[in-house]
């Protein structure tokens, strides 16, 4: 059991809190047993260590069993080790160790089917939003999630923790410029919908049979002219009610969601 909280081992877990540190390593935190457990499940090949506190193997003897199955690393910690490594206020017993793997963002254009849904991310900050985001293409079963490079890093903690596992259920292509981006999606036939307060659509109106891309912005100021201008039609989600608006992860979810119910009529 590892019981020493300043040991070398722990302090390079922790370093992994730090974008710098990730980029060096190409390595991040899976935080908690849901993060754990669909890493272990989908992608065992990219995790490097588990750590587990006894309550923790308690509780999630599953998790534990799953890992030892995929022969990988188990490593018994005190819980006083595990706040240690942990980014988490309250970590909840189990923490693994992920070698970041993703697609290059022309190979995942090419494996998108005829009728693609995929959510694009531009100048996205906020960790909780992002991670959100991710799990609501995961739960509408988008093809592809795309997030620009003036963007958070999806390997942060927060990030991975909000994703709840989706993480590992579907592609998630990172650092692409925005220009790029949207001329790789629009040069393999996806039409662009910008999602946006400005738009003169509405979502119930919008034509979303074959392939398409939701383009979603930052959370305060939404998408810059010039992207927004960059895409076939502009979209707003209808507001029924008194509400100024919906953040990100709502409207990108929503939006998602009515793909999701376009794509299964056509089909």
């Amino acid at each position: 059991m590892l019981t020493n909280p300043r040991s070398d081992r722990v302090r390079a877990v922790r370093a992994l809190s730090r974008r710098s540190v990730r980029s060096r390593t190409g390595e991040f935190l899976a935080e908690g047993p849901q993060s754990v457990r669909e890493a272990v499940r989908f992608a065992p090949e990219h995790v490097r260590d588990v750590y587990v506190t006894p309550d923790g193997a308690e509780r999630h003897p599953e998790i534990v069993e799953a890992a030892r199955v995929a022969r990988l690393f188990v490593h018994e910690v005190t819980p006083e080790v595990l706040d240690a490594m942990c980014d988490a206020e309250h970590p909840q017993g189990l923490v693994a160790v992920c070698r970041w793997a993703e697609p290059a963002f022309d190979a995942a254009l090419a494996a998108l089917p005829p009728d693609a849904v995929v959510c694009v991310l531009t100048n996205v900050r906020d960790p909780g939003n992002a991670g959100t985001v991710i799990r609501g293409a995961d739960a509408a079963g988008a093809d592809l999630v795309v997030v620009s490079d003036s963007s958070v890093d999806v390997r942060s903690p927060k990030v991975v923790r909000s994703t709840v596992g989706s993480l590992w259920h579907l592609p998630v292509v990172t650092g692409v410029p925005i220009p790029a981006l949207l001329e790789g999606l629009r040069a393999r036939g996806v039409r662009l919908l910008a999602a946006d307060g400005a738009g003169e659509t509405l979502l119930p109106d919008v034509d979303l049979t074959g392939a398409h891309a939701w383009v979603m912005g930052n959370e305060a100021w939404g998408l810059e002219a010039a992207v927004r201008d960059a895409c076939d039609e502009v979209v707003r989600v209808p507001i029924h009610g008194h509400a100024e608006s919906l953040n990100l992860a709502m409207a990108a979810t929503l939006c998602l969601y009515a793909s999701a119910g376009a794509r299964g009529a056509a089909r």
